[in-house]
């Protein structure tokens, strides 16, 4: 298993965390913006994704959403998945991170930023866990202790899921809740 492979300091990291915060478009999506003939826009979300992100919830890991752009579907998704921190047209995502810590009581090394473009890059260098998806900008991916295998949208939330439940001991209880 590819979790078998993560470097133990990253490990450390993911075991301390309270709160994932995750970027939308090329993160929880592939990036790609896609428009209706009537203006709409419309996203495409993986189902894999959606489950990780219920795992964390599940077992007490918050998870909230961040994105500069502001998107019905994006708030369609946070509320089916009932995700209840949604932040969206954040020009500043880095200040948003910080009123977040604040209102959650949270330290930094407790939070992990999902990123795949440059306005991650700030808040990414203030957390504990900084996570690049596969298809991140390379200066996205410098600034990150870890990367996914997949992409954005195509399942890399639900690798950052499995890493944190890995990291703090649940993955046991979690599979045989399922079998």
């Amino acid at each position: 298993m590819y979790l078998a492979d993560i470097p133990t300091d990253v490990l450390a990291r993911a075991a301390k965390i309270r709160l994932v915060v995750f970027d939308v478009d090329g993160t929880l999506t592939d990036g790609r913006l896609w428009y209706a003939e009537d203006g709409h826009e419309t996203k495409v979300f993986h189902v894999h994704d959606g489950l990780g992100l219920k795992l964390l919830m599940a077992n007490g890991v918050q998870v909230a959403i961040m994105s500069a752009r502001i998107s019905h579907p994006v708030a369609l998704r946070a509320e089916e998945l009932d995700i209840a921190h949604v932040y969206q047209g954040q020009g500043d995502k880095g200040a948003c991170l910080e009123q977040l810590l604040e209102a959650l009581a949270l330290t930094p090394d407790q939070v992990a930023f999902v990123g795949d473009d440059l306005p991650d890059l700030r808040p990414m260098r203030r957390v504990g866990l900084a996570v690049a998806v596969a298809n991140a900008h390379p200066w996205v991916k410098e600034q990150s202790h870890w990367q996914t295998r997949l992409g954005g949208g195509l399942g890399a939330a639900r690798e950052i899921a499995d890493l944190i439940l890995h990291a703090q001991g649940r993955t046991d209880a979690e599979r045989e809740r399922w079998l």
